[in-house]
């Protein structure tokens, strides 16, 4: 039987335990020195697997996806930690197993494979409680990936599981399809053979998610296919390295889904620790490898070495597991992730605000500093929101209301000394807060100036960078919020040079967003202008009642 998870992975949801326990005995070790031995799940798969046959405790039988607690999942994981065998086994394991919800177990009830034309002889018994599971009756399956040799990572581990196991009595293997039965399928999907999309699919492997895009027209292909499961009731699942954040993957996409019904898996080194360093290096290796016993990790450091000699971004994305763009940045994202250290503000503190907005495209942010130099994301309403708003999840459009009322709030709810709004697109909202809460507190403050906006951006960059003071002085005390928007806004902000010596601020590409990133400059050059002025330690404050 499947042993449990590391002691870290916690399962305390019911699961279909028979799911992991029918791989191990019907999906034997592909190739290798122990080529057709009994396989053993490592730890991250076998969570990976539990948590996509999650069960609701409320399912009932005939309940096909809805029986699930996740619609999907998505496992981002390192190169060489078995992601293509694992998923060879799950869409094996959705092909001939008992995947497809039957009810809960009173104890002693049996799945046999004797049953459902499997003679291996293998059986298990349900303990009470337990999620039962039965197989598709037509299993119509599609393994994708962008390229033959890429689906091969998956497919050529899948065939010989068949060839070298008890499935090859009801599974007949073929180069581009393996049939199940009499009249099931497991399809093998490309960029180059796209004519099987809009089959009703039961389930979808897409492989190397990360490098989905509009342009090689694989998104297309990923949305077709979840829609086409959806229709019969089944669902998907997505694996794939660390991507590149300026190309706007799939894979991309369903990392940033604020969905629910998604199960996410992407081990994470602390991201303080450098992957240019080669003593760091180790670390973040021995953090995202965890739970593949079969890795050596000097194996990994010397692969690692040779390719950081031409290409460290890749390096880190394949081996570290990070998702960074291939050019430099204008703040190294691990310098601000050091500033982090999160703490409450409390109502009526002394603070000013930066904020960036936008319409359709970009998203819009408001970001606050206290007088000693802490910076955080404020919330709003009665679910407290973020001061971040994407339009995407807005049906294409900010919605300018609830940054109003965002605002009102925290007008209301700090001290406001000053805040510094960049008016594009916002101009009709920015003169209302002028007259609403006065021109000495809120300030038009345009980003489009060169000089100005190259000395802010130098200025929270230089106080980001060096060491906090022991003495407490504001300027050099820096810290901030850990907020992840904020953090991959920083991470996706360039500068790019201009002939006078100065630089502004853009994008990697236009997938990536950097508002946050701009809101922060303009909440510390408030700050800094505040404290220049003499009005850091006013006393009295400005309060106004909604």
């Amino acid at each position: 039987m499947a042993k449990a998870p590391d002691p870290g992975f916690v399962v305390d949801f019911p699961t279909m335990w028979v799911v992991p326990d029918w791989i191990e005995h019907h999906c034997p070790v592909p190739d290798g020195f122990r080529a057709g031995q009994d396989l053993q799940l490592y730890d991250w798969q076998l969570w990976c697997t539990v948590n996509h046959y999650r069960v609701k405790p409320s399912a009932t039988v005939g309940q096909l996806a809805p029986a699930f607690h996740y619609r999907r999942s998505q496992v981002v994981a390192p190169q060489k930690t078995g992601k293509g065998p694992w998923s060879a086994t799950i869409v094996l394991a959705e092909a001939a197993g008992p995947v497809v919800f039957n009810g809960w177990a009173k104890g002693g009830e049996r799945y046999e494979c004797a049953d459902h034309g499997c003679s291996c002889g293998w059986w298990y018994e349900y303990e009470p409680g337990d999620p039962m599971g039965i197989p598709w009756p037509t299993p119509l399956i599609q393994l994708t990936a962008t390229s033959e040799d890429q689906v091969a990572n998956v497919y050529r581990p899948l065939q010989n599981m068949v060839k070298l196991g008890p499935l090859s009595e009801i599974m007949r293997v073929g180069e581009e399809f393996t049939r199940v039965g009499d009249s099931g399928r497991i399809d093998v999907v490309t960029s180059s053979a796209l004519s099987r999309l809009g089959n009703p699919i039961i389930f979808a492997l897409q492989d190397e998610t990360g490098l989905y895009t509009e342009a090689n027209k694989l998104r297309r292909v990923a949305e077709t296919q979840r829609r086409g499961a959806a229709g019969m009731g089944g669902r998907s699942m997505e694996t794939t390295n660390a991507w590149d954040p300026s190309e706007d993957s799939v894979a991309q996409r369903t990392s940033e889904a604020k969905a629910k019904d998604i199960f996410k898996y992407h081990p994470q080194a602390p991201k303080t620790l450098s992957y240019g360093n080669k003593r760091d290096r180790r670390k973040i290796h021995a953090i995202v490898y965890a739970g593949s016993a079969h890795v050596d990790l000097d194996a990994i450091e010397a692969e690692t070495a040779e390719i950081m000699e031409k290409d460290p971004a890749q390096g880190e994305r394949f081996f570290g597991n990070r998702c960074v763009a291939g050019s430099a940045g204008w703040l190294d994202g691990k310098k601000w992730a050091a500033k982090a250290k999160p703490r409450r503000v409390r109502p009526f503190t002394r603070i000013v605000l930066g904020f960036d907005g936008s319409d359709m495209d970009d998203w819009t942010a408001i970001r606050a500093e206290t007088m000693d130099g802490y910076q955080f994301t404020p919330v709003y309403g009665a679910n407290d929101e973020p001061t971040i708003w994407n339009p995407a999840d807005y049906g294409g459009q900010v919605p300018r209301a609830e940054v109003r009322a965002a605002m009102d709030q925290l007008m209301n709810r700090y001290d406001v000394v000053r805040l510094y709004a960049d008016p594009p697109y916002w101009d009709t909202e920015v003169d209302d807060w002028v007259d609403q809460y006065g021109e000495e507190r809120v300030i038009r403050w345009y980003t489009r100036r060169m000089v100005q906006m190259h000395s802010a951006a130098e200025r929270l960059k230089t106080d980001v960078v060096k060491r906090n003071t022991a003495d407490g002085q504001r300027a050099s005390s820096f810290t901030h919020d850990g907020c992840e928007l904020t953090q991959a806004h920083v991470e996706n902000t360039r500068q790019a040079e201009r002939p006078s010596g100065l630089y502004v601020l853009r994008k990697a590409s236009p997938a990536q967003k950097i508002d946050a990133c701009v809101a922060s400059v303009l909440a510390h050059e408030a700050l800094g202008d505040v404290i220049a002025a003499g009005l850091a330690e006013k006393e009295e404050s400005y309060f106004y009642s909604a």
